[in-house]
This record gives structure tokens, C-alpha cells and sequence, in this order.
């Protein structure tokens, strides 16, 4: 991968794709492109396949997914097998046909087994049963990393996959439904905060941006009404699980310097069928809501939900393949808080 490489980013809006995005333009690649969902749907076979065949991209990031939290996970199944399928079918089949010449591959750590000896090395893969609540959305992300393989070993292309562990950062999903662990801590500690202020016209302003609870059926006026479908008042905050699970969060920012860093000096057959990105150190679940809850500046009391699932209990990723490659994570995790709740500020 050069300079003036072509090089498709797949999924260029989501928090990933946007990471991504910035740093290639940091590091001079100048000949980006990019399409919106709307522009092109990749899981339409032959849309993608035209795309590819008109523009003839030299390099691929393929970082369009749908993803969600524990609970969009859970609900919308069919949804997040069938599009994450087809995304990486179409994507992966168009890459090879049109010959470029490196994919990268995003995936995610939820594709080891859920009682998977930890740390999380490569070689767990397919080594026991899934979490039952993201199985879905880990089937689909195997079957990408088995393309890939499988690809490399049939047509010799240089297709290889990295799996990130919980990942959070500027551009992230803050839906009261489908987001992620650290967003969602962010935006409910934040409303949570304005509400036990009495903020009412800031939490309005928030609702209709990003989208009130989907359970809440009630008037548009009534914010303490909405804000309890999603266990916030002006007394606490009431969070799923027990908070006992660890976790281990990877800025997104991170991340994008990891993949580009593996692109420019490495290969899949050196790789080899994947790797690990992460941090390689976790924290209980109770103890990164604490982080969210100081930085934001929230007062309240925190409660833990124990009827609603834990999910994992651990998720520590092994990242010595990555490290003896040269690369480490930097960021600290309350600085990428910070800069988290900061873009979500504005």
C-alpha cells in the first residue's frame, strides 16, 4: 500500500470507518473513496460487484457492519447474521474478482468461545459455544475470517482479518438501545447528570437528537418519563448486569493506527488467519462505569440491574502476535474517555 494507492473504505461513517479514515489522511494517502449506505447498499451482490468493477480499488478496509450492544444483539438477530453475512460475502468475492491487492478484514473478539481460556488467543477460535447473546453477530464475523482464509488459500489474494476488542471513541453509536458498553455509560450518565440538575431543556435537545428510549410511549414533554424506561432519575442510574464482568475497551482512534500500520508493513500469509487488537489489560465492568461516572461529573448513585445479563464474563484479548509486531495500543483509558464524552459534547 503506497500513497497513491486506491483505497476503499468500507463503511467510512461508522465510528471505525471514520478512525480510519483520518488516519490515512494523517499519513498522506491521498486517493480515498468512499460511498454512504445510501450510495451503495453492500449487501446487494451486484451493486457491490459493479462498484468494484467501475472503481478497481487497490486496497480495502471493509469496517461496514451492523453492530449493537448486549441488547440489540439479542433482539435483532436474523438482522445481524444475514446483513454482516452478506457484507463480507459481497465484499470479500467483488475484492477478488476485481484483484485488489489487500483486504483488511474488521472483525470483533465476540468470536471466541464464551468460556475461552484468557487471555483470548487466536487460537480459541471455534474451540467451545458462543455467547448466547451475540451469537449472531459472531457467526457472521467467523464466517468473514474463514472467507478470508479460505480465499488466501484458493486464489492466493492477500485478504487478512484483525478482531478488536470492545472499542469506543469519537463518532460512536450512542443509541439508548443499540450502542455499545462505554456509549451507552456516556450518554446515561450525562442524562442522568442534567436531570438530577433539572436540566430539562438540555435533556429535550439531547432526546430529539439522538433519539429518545424506543420503549417510552408516552408525551414528547414527559423527559422523566423516558429517561426511567432506561434507568435514569435524578437519584441514579440504574445499569444492566452486576458489573462484575471485565472488559477490556480499545479507543477507536487506536485501532484505525493498528490497521493501517498492518497494511503498510505486513501481509496475510505473516499475519497469519488473524490477529488480535487490544490494550491486553481489562477492568470489572463497575469499575469503568465509575470512570464514565467521574468524568462526565455525575453525583448519583449507581445501581447495578442483576436480572438483566451479564453476557462474557471475560474478554481479555492475548495481543502478543500484534506487540512482537511492532504495534501497541497508547491511549489510556480515562484519557479516551475524556476525548470520548468531549465529541459527544459537541
Amino acid at each position: 500500500m503506497d500513497k497513491n494507492s486506491k483505497i476503499f473504505i468500507a463503511g467510512h461513517r461508522g465510528m471505525v470507518g471514520s478512525a480510519i479514515h483520518r488516519r490515512l489522511s494523517a499519513c498522506g494517502y491521498t486517493h480515498v473513496i468512499v460511498r454512504t449506505h445510501k450510495e451503495l447498499d453492500l449487501t446487494r451482490q451486484k451493486d457491490t460487484e459493479d462498484f468494484f468493477d467501475r472503481e478497481k480499488p487497490a486496497c480495502v478496509f471493509l469496517a461496514a457492519a451492523r453492530v449493537g450492544g448486549i441488547l440489540a444483539n439479542s433482539t435483532y438477530t436474523a438482522d445481524f447474521i444475514y446483513q454482516n453475512i452478506m457484507i463480507a460475502a459481497n465484499v470479500v468475492h467483488a475484492s477478488y474478482k476485481s484483484g485488489v491487492k489487500k483486504l483488511l478484514n474488521l472483525g470483533s473478539t465476540c468470536i471466541y468461545p464464551k468460556l475461552a481460556p484468557q487471555p483470548l488467543k487466536e487460537e480459541s477460535l471455534l474451540a467451545g459455544y458462543l455467547e448466547p447473546t451475540n451469537e449472531a453477530y459472531a457467526i457472521a464475523k467467523i464466517s468473514a475470517i474463514k472467507l478470508c482464509r479460505y480465499y488466501n488459500e484458493q486464489y492466493r489474494t492477500n485478504f487478512m482479518s484483525v478482531m478488536p476488542t470492545n472499542l469506543y471513541g469519537i463518532n460512536d453509536n450512542y443509541s439508548l438501545e443499540g450502542a455499545h458498553l462505554l456509549p451507552a455509560f456516556i450518554r446515561k450518565f450525562h442524562l442522568a447528570k442534567l436531570l438530577r440538575k433539572n436540566d430539562l431543556g438540555a435533556i429535550k435537545d439531547d432526546l430529539r437528537r439522538r433519539g429518545a428510549p424506543a420503549a417510552f410511549k408516552g408525551p414528547a414533554d414527559d423527559v422523566t418519563g423516558a429517561l426511567a424506561c432506561v434507568g435514569v432519575t435524578a437519584e441514579s442510574l440504574t445499569l444492566w448486569g452486576s458489573g462484575t464482568p471485565y472488559r477490556e475497551l480499545l479507543y477507536a482512534d487506536d485501532l484505525a493506527e493498528a490497521c493501517v500500520f498492518l497494511m503498510e508493513r505486513y501481509d496475510a500469509v505473516r499475519i497469519g488467519e488473524f490477529v488480535n487488537l487490544g490494550t491486553g489489560e481489562d477492568m470489572q465492568i463497575r469499575d469503568i462505569a465509575g470512570l464514565v461516572r467521574d468524568v462526565v461529573g455525575f453525583e448519583g448513585e449507581v445501581r447495578w440491574d442483576a436480572s438483566k445479563p451479564d453476557g462474557t464474563p471475560k474478554k481479555l484479548a492475548d495481543v502478543s502476535r500484534v506487540n512482537a509486531l511492532g504495534w501497541k495500543a497508547r491511549t489510556a483509558l480515562r484519557d479516551g474517555i475524556m476525548l470520548a464524552y468531549k465529541d459527544y459534547l459537541q
